[in-house]
């Protein structure tokens, strides 16, 4: 596919302002950035004075969200690409290195989710979110990696609660998810001398633009499951958790009660843990489906 690189400057000594902030000075990429909890981690990197490239696979939609940055006095440039390509993810990263010389932090947000049981999905269904997933941080990762040597830098894999223990109707997503967790520690072991951090954010339920879709077992987009509003953070309150496990480059953040009672039960009691799963699919299948 072809990028579109907007917001793009010529690359100067101090291609931004300086300004306050724990993030001052440092430039960050973040994928799926042009809506939802990707947006609004973007917008608080600016906020803490980052310069950051934003990313989506929808021009418009991309470039509403980096002209509302840039009304709003934030430093931004996007690039549309598509991040399960590497030739893509190359040109997404030489957007960042182009407009402002140097690569601090990679959040690999962007991915597919579903709503569809194993049984009844198409086996491309399941190879299109898996590879959303799992390529999706692998090859912004390998075309950063570089460049975050260079700075000792940061990388944040954008995970779920649901890879915690696995979520009825959500196979390839699950997967997908907890893939990064392993690829995260080993990253650690085979890169401990270079300095650069390497984290995973479990994201728990989280309120979501109106517009959001999930994959049917057909492949075909549809409404994600009915959760209850009181169990959902805000993306804002999300996005503000995401930046403070990258300042402590802590090695994993699990957001929400639910997700650390997950880990309480899958690490100490997984048969309660699964007996919960199996009686809660029984009797509140809306909440899977």
């Amino acid at each position: 596919m072809s990028e579109i690189i907007t917001g793009l400057r010529p690359r100067l000594a101090q291609p931004w302002p300086a300004g306050a902030g724990p993030f001052a000075g440092q430039v960050a990429i973040v994928t799926g950035s042009e809506s939802g909890i990707g947006r609004e981690t973007a917008r608080a990197l600016c906020a803490a004075g980052a310069a950051v490239v934003l990313n989506g696979r929808n021009a418009e939609r991309l470039e509403h969200t980096r002209q509302s940055f840039a009304d709003a006095g934030l430093t931004v440039v996007s690039c549309v690409a598509d991040v399960t390509d590497y030739a893509s993810c190359e040109r997404l990263v030489a957007a960042a290195i182009q407009a402002f010389g140097r690569l601090d932090v990679l959040i690999t947000n962007a991915s597919i989710s579903q709503r569809a049981y194993f049984a009844d999905m198409q086996p491309e269904v399941f190879q299109r979110v898996f590879d959303s997933n799992v390529y999706g941080s692998v090859y912004p990762l390998k075309a950063a990696l570089p460049h975050l040597i260079r700075t000792r830098g940061s990388v944040t894999f954008i995970s779920s609660i649901s890879a915690l223990n696995g979520m009825p109707s959500g196979s390839a997503y699950c997967a997908g998810k907890a893939a990064l967790s392993n690829l995260a520690h080993t990253l650690r072991l085979e890169l401990d001398h270079t300095g650069v951090h390497f984290g995973v954010v479990h994201i728990g339920f989280t309120q979501n633009d109106a517009d959001k879709r999930v994959l049917d077992a057909a492949g075909q987009p549809v409404l994600i499951a009915h959760r209850p509003p009181r169990w959902q953070k805000t993306q804002a309150g999300v996005a503000a958790i995401i930046l403070r496990h990258i300042r402590r480059r802590r090695k994993r953040t699990v957001i929400s009660v639910l997700g650390k009672l997950i880990v309480l039960l899958h690490t100490f009691f997984p048969r309660l843990g699964d007996w919960i799963v199996l009686t809660t699919t029984r009797r509140l299948r809306h909440f899977y489906e």
